[in-house]
């Protein structure tokens, strides 16, 4: 093979029982521990902390990729009254929510949110080069009523340049902007990928690059409705290093759209269903990943992993999954040469 093949998760994992159960920071330490060496031994080349430090024991059945970035916000209220609901629920696209994330009442500051620290808290621990997740300015802006910018572009520039500047001391890996809402307004493509590429201008030197998105996944339902073929002037808009996309679930009818992908970005394949408790084999595996690689070639396909994050999967399920994720990446590898 003339390029490598490197495996990884997209950031979330089933929060262990115990956690939930009894949330204190010694235990939360200790499911962080878990959850790299889970990935470790099953042989991840670059592993993320399961997205813990999102964890709120007050709602321990969600992995916050959204309130856990909304709620420190300086300029955002979490509490809002009748009107503002109804409001809220009047916008178009946010059918799947009842209420805001938040009510932007002021200019938008990083106010007490410090993703810095929880990097740091999780880079300690931490034995295999390590990625960290961070929600799209754009994704967070639609869950938000906006009653001080007038405009929902200066909104999610407002919140792209406190991410800019949070992620600015991170020396992960792969920095990974994740976006789930876009596939259902991709008109809205090349202000959102301003907005995103303005958070990752602050991702310094030798970090890779990411964007993750997907349709949806919360209950094993696909929220948003769209196509990756209205999605591609998004794509190459972009300024990020790899794409990290589902193709499991969604089939890969759709990967010769990536052969017009501007050079130089690489193809994360998704080739693990997350909305299915079947654990694929090892040879199911490769075959995605010799699909995706005769279409588009060895130097585009430079990524494999699952679809989305395991988060709503059992334990037991996510880590054979990871397991026959690597076993498949190395059994195509080894077909290859």
């Amino acid at each position: 093979m003339t390029q490598t093949i490197k495996t990884t998760v997209v950031g979330s994992y089933p929060i262990p029982i115990w956690l939930a159960a009894l949330p204190s920071t010694p235990n939360w330490r200790d499911a962080v521990l878990v959850v790299l060496k889970t990935q470790e031994l099953a042989g991840i080349d670059v592993v993320s902390d399961g997205e813990l430090s999102r964890f709120d024991p007050n709602h321990p059945e969600t992995n916050g990729m959204i309130d856990y970035f909304v709620r420190p916000l300086a300029g955002v209220a979490t509490t809002f009254t009748r009107r503002e609901l109804a409001d809220f629920r009047a916008q178009p696209g946010m059918g799947f929510r009842t209420a805001p994330a938040g009510v932007v009442r002021s200019a938008v500051d990083e106010g007490a949110l410090d993703l810095a620290a929880a990097y740091t808290a999780i880079k300690a621990l931490a034995a295999k080069p390590l990625k960290f997740t961070v929600t799209s300015p754009y994704m967070l802006a639609k869950t938000l009523l906006d009653q001080h910018y007038g405009d929902r572009r200066a909104l999610t520039m407002a919140i792209a340049e406190v991410l800019r500047q949070q992620v600015a001391t991170m020396d992960a890996a792969v920095l990974q902007v994740d976006e789930a809402n876009l596939p259902g307004s991709p008109q809205d493509g090349a202000w959102a990928a301003e907005a995103i590429n303005h958070v990752l201008s602050g991702v310094p030197a030798g970090a890779e690059r990411a964007l993750h998105l997907c349709f949806g996944n919360y209950g094993g339902q696909t929220i948003q409705k769209g196509f990756f073929q209205d999605l591609l002037p998004f794509f190459n808009a972009l300024s990020v290093d790899h794409l990290v996309l589902e193709f499991a679930r969604r089939g890969d009818e759709e990967l010769p759209i990536f052969t017009d992908l501007k050079p130089g970005v690489a193809l994360g394949i998704g080739v693990i269903d997350i909305k299915d408790n079947e654990v694929e084999t090892p040879e199911t595996v490769a075959r995605r990943i010799e699909r995706a690689v005769d279409i588009l070639g060895v130097e585009r396909i430079r990524w494999v992993h699952p679809d989305c994050g395991f988060w709503m999967l059992p334990r037991s399920v996510a880590d054979r999954k990871m397991r026959a994720l690597v076993q498949g990446r190395d059994l195509f590898v080894g077909q290859r040469g």
